[in-house]
């Protein structure tokens, strides 16, 4: 069965996950696995671009580097990327058979994200460095198996409340707990997630390394201005500097290319900015960034998303609200909802059907309007 079907056969998403399952399994197949100095993301905003800024920093530097990242908007391919380039179909397909041989029939037990996580083990066998994503939660998250040289912890902030705890205390716990060893830690604009990591640092006796925000040296402006990154993309690309250089490597920056992680404020077209933060600091951030100026919205959510919130949020630089739809059905959207929320905002909107004239445009929301909505460009 190709990797396709196979994973198909697999559920993306659960209400309650075995967080012991993944531990369980990789301690029997873990002599299967080689690994290189493993640098590992959490945390809740910006894990994918500080990642692939790691990642693309390391590979300046004359290194073999793996990135593992998720979920994909368009292809399957977007979570496994390896010096400059996403993992091909074939070499996905030899993967998969191998790993079917190593799993033999705890195969059946893993998930999705679980096996997806274990070819990505196998695919970065003949790297130097690979940075690993975690997916969700920290401590038990199917990538914290591997043993790792860093951690590097990104903006915590509400999200998954299902899964992680229902205050921002409880889920910074949560994802603090995947650390164990030296860590960077960036800026993080709430007290509570500070005080938690703080507690973290006395358990593992380990300095951690604490990002200033304001601490940028010219390298770092100089390609900011170069790529016209907003500012929490250049707090990203600081963070990733930071995380480098506690490796013992000087990036040099001038070398440095552009972004190429989709939908990270990504500007697809001069009045298109596509945006997969969907939470409530990446709305806030948003709002900051494009100030006085008033954006079309390409929006939808599933329900169990904070959209009350983050639409209470955007409403002050939205002129009307497209609603897009989205691609998977297996989750509830919130449309209906939605639509009686922006009624009592008194804020204009109808349903998405592409995009026309010369307003600026602000496609924002999960992975799933991230993929309709290129997918709705795709085909004009």
């Amino acid at each position: 069965m190709s990797l396709k079907k196979y994973l198909s056969s697999k559920p993306l998403y659960y209400e309650h996950i075995d967080y012991n399952r993944m531990p369980n399994v990789f301690k029997n197949i873990s002599d299967n696995f080689r690994f290189p100095k493993v640098i590992h993301m959490a945390g809740t905003n910006g894990k994918g671009s500080t990642g692939r800024y790691i990642a693309k920093m390391l590979e300046v530097e004359g290194f073999r580097v793996g990135h593992y990242t998720s979920p994909h908007i368009l292809e399957f391919n977007e979570r496994i990327y390896k010096n400059g380039k996403n993992i091909l179909d074939d070499e996905l397909e030899v993967l998969h058979i191998r790993l079917l041989e190593i799993l033999k029939d705890y195969e059946k037990e893993l998930s999705y994200f679980e096996y997806t996580t274990l070819l990505a083990f196998l695919y970065f066998e003949d790297c130097d460095y690979v940075v690993l994503e975690a997916g969700v939660g920290g401590e038990f998250d199917a990538t914290n198996v591997a043993p790792k040289i860093l951690s590097v912890i990104t903006p915590i902030s509400i999200d998954h409340q299902n899964l992680l705890g229902n205050s921002i205390k409880e889920i910074a716990f949560t994802k603090l707990q995947s650390v164990n060893n030296k860590a960077v830690i960036a800026y993080q604009k709430h007290e509570e997630v500070m005080e938690v990591i703080k507690q973290r640092e006395a358990v593992c006796g380990f300095e951690f390394l604490y990002v200033d925000k304001d601490e940028i040296d010219d390298g770092i402006e100089k390609y900011v201005q170069k790529f016209s990154l907003p500012w929490f993309l250049k707090q990203n690309l600081l963070t990733a500097f930071q995380a480098v250089k506690s490796l013992g490597v000087s990036p040099d920056l001038s070398k440095l290319q552009a972004l190429d992680l989709r939908g990270r404020c990504e500007k697809i077209a001069p009045n298109i900015t596509l945006d997969v933060g969907h939470n409530i600091d990446a709305a806030k951030a948003l709002v900051e960034h494009f100030g006085n100026k008033k954006v079309v919205l390409v929006y939808n959510s599933y329900k169990d998303k904070d959209y009350i919130e983050v639409l209470n949020i955007l409403k002050f630089i939205i002129k009307r609200v497209e609603l897009i739809d989205m691609v998977n059905t297996a989750r509830q959207s919130a449309e209906r909802q939605i639509k009686e929320l922006l009624d009592s905002f008194d804020v204009e909107y109808k349903d998405y059907e592409g995009i026309n004239g010369n307003d600026e445009y602000l496609a924002f929301g999960s992975f799933g309007v991230a993929e309709s909505f290129l997918k709705s460009l795709n085909e004009k």
